[in-house]
C-alpha cells in the first residue's frame, strides 16, 4: 500500500462519516428551521435551508396553544418509571437465568425467547380487560404497571451478564455476600454500559409511545406527548394548515430526548469500544 492511499484512506473514511451524520441530522434541522419560518415559506419552491427572518414567537405560540408542559412532564415521569422497573425486573431475571442453578432453567430461557415473538398488538385486548378488572384504566399506575415488564430487556441484559465470569459470583459467594449484593455491586456495575442503552431504548420508546397510552386513558390530564402532538395537529395545528407551529412543537418535544442521549453517549460509546476490543480479542 502506498503512502498516498495510507493518507487518503482515513480522510474517505471520515468524509464517508460525516456525510452520513449529517443526512441523519437533516431532519431534525429541517424541522427546526421551518418552525422558524412563515406558512408561505414552507411551502415556497424551490424550497429555502434557512428562514428569511427567525420567527422564535412560532414557539412561544405553540407552547401557550396547548399544555405541552403538562405532556412533557407526564411522558418524562411515565417513561421513566418505566424505564427504572425494567431495569430492576430484566436485572433479577437475567442473573436468575446465567448465574444461579435451577431446575427448568433452559426450558425457561426458550420460553422467554418465544414469547418475544408474539406481537405488541396481540396482547392488547387481555391487557385491558386485566386493567379494567384491576381498576387501573385511566390511571399513571396502570400506564407504568402495564409496561414495566420487557422480554426485550430481559434478554439484553442476559447477554450482557453472559460476559461476567461465573468465577466472579462464585468468588463472591464464598467471601459470604448475598446473591442480591452480589447483583448489584459486582454484575451491574461491570455492565452499566448495557443498562444505560436499555435505559435509552426504553425511555425513547415510552416516551413516544402512543396507541398504547391511548386505549387505556381518556383523561386530557394523563395524555402523552404522541398524544398530544395528534390533539394539536388537528386543533392548535388546524389539520396541517399551521405548519410552523406544528414544527415547532415537534422539536421542543423532543428536547428530553436529545438531552438523554447526550447524558448516556459516553457510556454508550464505552461499550462500543469494550465490544470492538473484545471482537478483536
Amino acid at each position: 500500500m502506498t503512502t498516498s492511499s495510507r493518507a487518503f484512506g482515513p480522510l474517505i473514511r471520515h468524509l464517508l462519516l460525516v456525510l452520513m451524520c449529517a443526512l441523519m441530522a437533516f431532519p431534525f434541522y429541517w424541522m427546526i428551521t421551518n418552525g422558524l419560518k412563515t406558512n408561505d415559506e414552507i411551502w415556497q419552491v424551490p424550497p429555502t435551508l434557512w428562514p428569511e427572518q427567525l420567527r422564535w414567537s412560532n414557539f412561544v405560540e405553540a407552547w401557550q396553544s396547548a399544555p405541552f408542559g403538562r405532556y412533557m412532564l407526564n411522558s418524562i415521569f411515565v417513561a421513566a418509571a418505566i424505564a427504572l422497573f425494567q431495569v430492576c425486573n430484566s436485572a433479577l431475571m437475567a442473573y436468575a437465568l446465567t448465574h444461579m442453578p435451577f431446575r427448568l432453567k433452559g426450558a425457561m430461557t426458550w420460553l422467554i425467547l418465544i414469547s418475544y415473538m408474539v406481537p405488541t398488538t396481540a396482547v392488547y385486548l387481555p391487557g385491558y380487560v386485566i386493567l379494567s378488572h384491576l381498576g387501573l384504566l385511566d390511571s399513571y399506575a396502570g400506564l407504568i404497571l402495564s409496561n414495566c415488564v420487557s422480554v426485550f430487556a430481559i434478554f439484553l441484559i442476559r447477554q450482557a451478564f453472559l460476559q461476567v465470569s461465573h468465577e466472579l459470583v462464585e468468588a463472591g459467594t464464598v467471601d459470604g455476600a448475598s446473591q442480591f449484593r452480589i447483583l448489584w455491586t459486582i454484575i451491574v456495575p461491570l455492565t452499566r454500559a448495557s443498562f444505560a442503552v436499555l435505559v435509552l431504548i426504553t425511555f425513547i420508546e415510552q416516551y413516544n409511545n402512543y396507541f398504547w397510552p391511548m386505549l387505556i386513558t381518556k383523561d386530557p390530564d394523563l395524555q402523552l406527548v404522541s398524544a398530544g402532538l395528534r390533539s394539536f395537529f388537528v386543533e392548535g395545528g388546524a389539520y396541517g394548515l399551521k405548519w410552523p407551529l406544528i414544527m415547532a412543537a415537534s422539536a421542543f418535544t423532543i428536547a428530553p430526548l436529545l438531552l438523554l442521549f447526550l447524558m448516556t453517549q459516553k457510556i454508550i460509546m464505552q461499550s462500543v469500544n469494550l465490544s470492538a476490543g473484545a471482537n478483536k480479542g
